[in-house]
């Protein structure tokens, strides 16, 4: 019975031997798979999470590509500047971490190998060695910080404790700010180096190159349309960290270079664009208005050479307006009022506004009803003061009270006759008007690359009445953007191609090396050169003889003025106008479009277009002329006039803009400074040169040091 009961013994440990190989079997094969699943199929992802985990990234900004006008002029450019970062891990550890010496018997197997390694191969002393500690609670580094970067306590407080790994705690700071920072020596703050966006020229063609939030993303204009190639590509810094997020003092440090982003070449000419500007603020300031808006195009290329509208702001300080009175007025404003107010400001009102041009559409009508065989240079049209032909509406002449009479086309356009221009929009017909006006752009965007733009608003044919042909054949009940309408100008002028506005017309890198260019484009054909060359002859009699105000010898300057009441909320409102002039010079050659529109001036100082606006474009036009170095023609009878008004430009560089301003007036001339600047700084270049011989009154054009 014994010997049997000792066989049952050991056949029962043989089984539980067993029994325990085949579990150790199992377990070591599921350990092998696991381990095989770990390093094959999710090792790369460990081996990610574990660098992040230990390691830092900190990414270094590219340099924004540099925005140049034509002529290679700098407009808007980035500086190295400095920036305060922090690690809270740094910042926290004000005291070092006590060494875990002590073994839990709720430690596993490998957490014991690690804790007796670490006693093993680190004391306290080594481990105090091997990362360096705060000597500064971070209450003491957030007062310090504070005080030398002008910031709230309770912020800085904030950020340095943060639960982030890397916080930015100010950016664009001076360097006498970072050198203090530096003395500190402050554990977990550093100064990196970062670019700031500066525009040299202050508030200089804002609605053009816009501007870039902090994170130097392109928010508005070419900065906005373009970002993509002005961002570049950032870099990087990865250093490695301790379980605290701490840098360690002997980790490895890897950099990634960063790719700056291309410059940007535009078509605008910051002479020009000099011009326009001082023309706006001279006119606004002339007729008290609201607002001037002007843009010049070269007709063969679509070309914008310089757009402004005034007032503006300076896109270094974008949310603050130049206005003193307006800086006032927005002091009262709710933050929800006051972002309307940013978000009105920084609206381009050459691309996202429409507006009802009057009397300047009446050159639209003119070329298609030319086109269309509507109408030709012996068309006569008779005016009674009445469009007799709508019983519909009271519709009248401007001069209702004393009536044009019978005029030819050409007389018709110098008159601007709202009777004759109505008869020649009924002969177009609702179909052709409509057609010809989606061939000149109106019905669709120009394509000019800022954002925002607007669409025209046209009637359909189906939903316009013999009423709404009238009407809008002398520029009322349609709504256009201005700069659909210097483009349809353009095209009369160029023979008739329709072309797409270009603002860009290269890409360069840091070397001036050509990377992209952007062509002209062609959109459609408008009406023919045939037309168009009568066109040129029309707009050349009106300025002439119709808009005698627009008339400069020499020059041959063509245009139209118009006036028209302004809509507000669907409401014409009584008052308030919007006085414009389109021109185009020399009508033989031409070399420039000007739109000039001036916005609610006061009435009591004068509204018409032509008394307005005609004269500004004409004396922009004579000035791009002269830059570009065309010759006057004159008749016998304008050179002996001309001569009698003609003067010597003196030399003014080296001078103070004060002494130059005062040489400027002693000799009949005038300054395009039309704002306050520092009167102690000198003018390194001017326009026209020294020596020249120009018409008394000229405008002379300063660049200052």
């Amino acid at each position: 019975m014994k010997k049997r009961a000792k066989s049952t013994t050991n056949l029962q440990n043989k089984r539980r031997m067993l029994f325990f190989l085949v579990c150790f079997f199992l377990v070591t094969i599921a350990l092998v798979v696991r381990l095989g699943y770990i390093q094959l199929i999710k090792g790369e992802e460990y081996r990610k999470q574990a660098m992040e985990n230990w390691s830092r990234d900190i990414t270094i900004s590219a340099k924004r590509g540099t925005i140049y006008d034509a002529k290679g002029k700098k407009l808007a450019v980035s500086i190295n500047s400095n920036t305060v970062t922090c690690f809270p891990a740094d910042v926290k550890k004000s005291v070092k971490p006590a060494i875990d010496n002590t073994e839990n018997e709720d430690d596993s197997i490998l957490t014991a190998i690690l804790k007796k390694l670490n006693r093993t191969m680190f004391t306290e002393e080594t481990q105090a060695e091997q990362i360096p500690l705060n000597t500064k609670t971070p209450e003491e580094i957030a007062a310090i910080l504070s005080e030398i970067l002008e910031m709230e306590y309770e912020e800085v407080l904030q950020k340095i404790t943060s639960n982030y790994n890397y916080v930015v705690l100010k950016k664009w700071i001076t360097d006498e700010q970072a050198q203090k920072i530096r003395e500190q020596e402050l554990s977990g703050i550093s100064i990196i180096e970062d670019n700031k966006r500066v525009y040299p020229y202050g508030n200089f063609a804002p609605y053009v190159l816009g501007f870039t939030n902090i994170d130097q993303d392109g928010l508005y204009g070419v900065e906005a349309t373009y970002n993509d190639y002005l961002t570049g590509i950032p870099g990087r810094t990865v250093v490695n960290t301790d379980a605290y997020g701490r840098e360690l003092p002997f980790g490895y440090n890897e950099y990634y270079e960063s790719k700056d982003g291309s410059g940007v070449v535009l078509t605008l000419d910051e002479v020009i664009q000099h011009y326009a500007e001082s023309a706006a603020e001279k006119v606004m300031a002339d007729y008290n208005a609201i607002r001037a808006t002007i843009i010049v195009m070269d007709p063969n290329t679509s070309d914008v050479l310089a757009m402004t509208s005034k007032p503006d702001y300076d896109p270094n300080d974008p949310r603050i307006p130049i206005d003193a009175n307006i800086q006032a007025q927005w002091e009262t404003l709710s933050n929800e009022e006051l972002q309307n107010a940013w978000f009105d400001m920084w609206r381009n009102p050459a691309v996202n506004d429409v507006y009802e041009p009057g009397s300047t559409f009446k050159l639209i009508t003119t070329a298609t009803a030319l086109e269309e065989n509507a109408a030709t240079l012996n068309s006569t049209y008779f005016c009674d003061g009445y469009v007799r032909q709508i019983t519909s509406h009271n519709i009248k002449c401007w001069r209702y009270y004393r009536p044009h009479g019978s005029q030819t086309l050409s007389e018709a356009i110098q008159h601007s006759c709202n009777d004759a221009l109505a008869q020649i929009g009924l002969d177009i017909g609702k179909d052709a008007f409509y057609k010809y006006l989606k061939a000149f752009g109106f019905e669709e965007q120009s394509g000019i690359m800022l954002n925002g733009e607007a669409l025209g608003i046209v009637k359909k044919p189906e939903y316009m009445k013999d009423v709404d042909v009238v009407t809008q054949a002398f520029g009322h009940g349609v709504a256009i953007t201005p700069i659909q309408l210097v483009n349809a100008v353009s095209a009369i002028s160029n023979g008739g191609k329709l072309m797409v506005p270009r603002i860009v017309k290269q890409l360069i890198d840091e070397d001036g090396n050509i990377i992209k260019n952007f062509d002209t484009e062609v959109r459609r054909k408008a009406i023919s050169e045939e037309t168009s060359k009568i066109m040129l002859q029309i707009m050349k009699e009106s300025a002439e003889a119709g808009t005698k105000q627009a008339y400069r010898p020499g020059y041959r300057i063509g245009g139209k003025s118009g006036t028209a009441q302004k809509v507000i909320d669907g409401k014409y409102v009584e008052g308030k106008l919007i006085s414009s002039f389109i021109g185009v010079a020399p009508v033989d050659n031409p070399r420039a479009v000007v739109l000039v529109m001036v916005d609610e001036p006061d009435i009591s100082i004068g509204y018409y277009g032509s008394t307005v606006a005609g004269p500004v474009a004409a004396d922009l036009l004579e000035n791009i002329l002269k830059y570009y170095d065309v010759e006057p023609v004159y008749t016998e009878e304008e050179l002996g006039h001309v001569e009698k008004q003609m003067v010597t430009v003196p030399n003014l560089l080296g001078l103070t803009i004060a002494e130059a301003t005062d040489l400027l007036i002693k000799t009949g001339l005038e300054s395009n400074i039309t704002v306050e600047v520092d009167a102690e700084r000198t003018v390194k270049s001017q326009f026209p040169k020294a020596g020249e011989e120009v018409v008394k009154s000229s405008m002379v054009t300063l660049m200052l040091n």
